[in-house]
């Protein structure tokens, strides 16, 4: 995907965001947008529009000397999910189809997304959580369970903390010995990294790397070579939130199985569904998506 004029406020809103969360300092809130809108004027628009976001918190962290602006946030988000995990791990286990229950519950989660609203409560998660059980499945499930059958290794590419405790439970209808978790290799936004993944407890259950890159997304060229072999080698790629959609939606040398929520018009626009559709969907091939009813 390249940048579109459109997400340059959002870009603008981030910035603003991170800063606010750091310093009360309002020239230095100033000083970053000033920079920001700099940028905007001279990025490169047939790139995808990550690069811009991860320049934009590289120099926030750069500006603050905060590694993570975003860790009590994280925390919080990770710490409410945690207290889920109960209560829906029963919902999988009493349910008729398990696996595609987990699936609409790691879409679910995709709410916990700061780049797109900073202003996330447990009741909004609570009710994506409850429209995931809800929603119309129009979907060729068959198609995403023979991938599972079939694959002789899984890369779960994760996206944001909170967001991964949801991502445990799909995880756990997967072939665990199978599955290999990829996190981001430094803080950017709510991301989660090796931290959020141990706090979700994944350590016990599947092998965990970072991809080296500190993209709120997954760019191939910015990644670790470690990384690059589990993407090229993989039998099947789960990639996690819009981030990696924009990163990863061209490749065309691997079929990916992305899911995530549609929550800015870019997005709905490049894949062709409405702001709000729960998307579970494979690259190149059929999409399937979890409609709104």
């Amino acid at each position: 995907m390249k940048i579109s004029l459109d997400c340059i406020p959002c870009f603008i809103r981030q910035a603003l965001d991170a800063a606010r969360l750091v310093t009360p300092d309002e020239e230095m809130h100033r000083a970053l947008l000033r920079d920001v809108l700099k940028w905007s004027s001279e990025i490169d628009l047939n790139q995808p529009p990550i690069i811009l976001a991860q320049r934009i918190h590289r120099h926030i962290r750069k500006i603050t000397g905060i590694e993570d602006p975003y860790f009590t946030a994280k925390s919080r988000f990770n710490d409410l999910a945690m207290n889920m995990i109960p209560e829906l791990s029963d919902k999988i286990s009493n349910s008729s189809d398990p696996l595609m229950l987990a699936v609409r519950l790691a879409i679910a989660g995709n709410v916990i997304d700061m780049g797109v609203n900073s202003t996330i409560t447990e009741n909004d998660i609570r009710l994506s959580v409850n429209r995931s059980l809800t929603e119309c499945f129009q979907a060729n499930e068959q198609e995403f369970r023979n991938a599972v059958s079939q694959a002789g290794s899984i890369l779960y590419l994760a996206d944001n903390a909170g967001e991964i405790v949801f991502d445990r439970l799909l995880i756990e209808q997967l072939p665990v010995d199978k599955v290999t978790l990829a996190v981001r290799g430094a803080p950017i936004l709510n991301d989660a990294t090796r931290t959020d993944a141990l706090t979700a407890g994944l350590d016990k259950m599947v092998r965990i790397i970072d991809n080296g890159s500190d993209a709120p997304g997954t760019l191939l060229n910015d990644c670790s070579e470690e990384f690059l072999r589990h993407y090229h080698d993989a039998d099947m790629i789960i990639a996690k939130g819009q981030g990696n959609y924009e990163s990863l939606s061209d490749d065309e040398a691997r079929e990916i199985f992305f899911l995530f929520k549609v929550k800015c018009p870019v997005i709905s626009d490049h894949i062709g569904y409405p702001l709000g559709n729960y998307i579970l969907a494979r690259s190149h091939e059929s999409q399937t998506v979890l409609k709104a009813s």
